[in-house]
This record gives structure tokens, sequence and C-alpha cells, in this order.
């Protein structure tokens, strides 16, 4: 199976993308919460920078899980390199990723000392959660928002891309990231859908996705 993530104890969860005010992640999200271990649940903005986002996001966990969000303020790469923000996510049982521009996360998160911890939290067997734009950042490469350029990503899907709020109709851009050196595999995320990567290669599906392995290829129909 193609499908790889960064060796670790714990979880990685893409989410296609959706609205959760409006229930369209609920089945993605009661996945991974249930997976999480006791403890609050860290959520950073950085993708919009929005600080009413993560307002909203801890009264939906709430209300609706009965869990607690405490919301770690990066928003510019000297934030990912405080170390007040280490500990605060060093000490999460989950970690979500807000949605937002990839561009902006890749700019503030990557290499960064935050992005250390992040993986840490994975390694020793918490869950991380990314939406959307979040989400197609894990990957080995990520689409600029800006001229369609190509950027590095976290590198936590070795060989993978994501494409989030997928439409297989529209897959231009998911087979124009799959023609990049390097890249083996891509992964189509609709909106709603999510891919939860475990250890020893655990994988789970929320919904529909769509799993390429060659640029020109067919899609595997995951559902």
């Amino acid at each position: 199976m193609p499908l790889r993530r960064v060796a670790g104890n714990g979880w990685l969860v893409l989410v296609g993308g959706g609205e959760f005010s409006f229930g369209e992640t609920l089945a993605a999200d009661r996945a991974w919460v249930e997976r999480a271990p006791e403890g609050s649940v860290g959520f950073l903005p950085t993708a919009s920078g929005s600080t009413d986002y993560g307002q909203h996001f801890a009264d939906y966990m709430r209300e609706t899980f009965g869990r607690e969000v405490e919301t770690v303020p990066v928003f510019r790469p000297r934030d990912a390199r405080r170390g007040k923000n280490l500990e605060r996510i060093g000490r999460c049982a989950a970690v979500y990723l807000g949605g937002g521009v990839t561009d902006h996360l890749l700019e503030t998160l990557a290499g960064s000392p935050a992005a250390e911890a992040l993986g840490g939290r994975l390694a020793a067997g918490g869950v991380v959660v990314a939406m959307a734009a979040a989400a197609q950042a894990c990957g080995a490469l990520a689409r600029s928002l800006f001229g369609g350029k190509t950027l590095p990503g976290l590198g936590w899907l070795p060989g993978g891309v994501v494409e989030p709020n997928f439409n297989p109709a529209h897959d231009r851009r998911l087979r124009q990231l799959m023609a990049e050196p390097g890249i083996e595999w891509g992964l189509g995320l609709p909106a709603g859908s999510a891919v939860l990567l475990g250890p020893g290669g655990e994988v789970e599906q929320v919904g529909t996705s769509f799993l390429l392995e060659d640029a020109e290829g067919d899609y595997a129909i995951r559902q």
C-alpha cells in the first residue's frame, strides 16, 4: 500500500475540508477524538491567522465531544520558536492544525521547533489532525496559492502529496503535483472525508478518498 507516514505511535489524521459548524466534519472528528488520549486538544490557527477560529472550534469541541481546547498562538515564525508554545504542544493529547492558506502554514512551521514538537506528539502516541490546507502541508510537496508553484511540505507523508477539497472531475492540480520529481503517490480528499494513519501502518477511512499512484493513471477509490 503506497499510503505511508513518518514512524511513530500516534495518529496522523488528514481531513479534506468542510465546516465543523455545519456538521460537515462530524464523522471525521468523531473518529480522531475516539483515538485521542485524555487531555486537552491544542488548536493551531497558523494557516488562517484568525483568532476567532480557535474560539469557535473550542465551543464546538466542548459542546459536541466534551473536550477542552487550548489555542496555541502560532501566527508567525517567531511564535513557532517560543518555548511556551512548544510546552503547550507537548502537553496536549491531540493537536489540530486548522485550515486556511498552505503557504502561511509552511512559512511559519516548516523547519521550526514547533514542527519538531508536533512530530514528537506523533512519535509519542498523540494525535495530530490536519484540516484542508494543513493536510496538504503534511506532504512531501504542497501547491502554493500563488503562481502555481510548489513548496516543500512538512514531509510527514514520504513520497506523497495531498489535494484537499477534492473533486475527481477536476483533478488537474493533484496530477500536476504527482508529476513532480520524487512523488510516488497522491491522495485526493473531498470535504468531509478523512484518512487516519496510525502506528504500524494502520490506515482507516472516513468517507471517500481517491488514491493515485501515477500522474496519468486511474484512481483507487477508498471508502
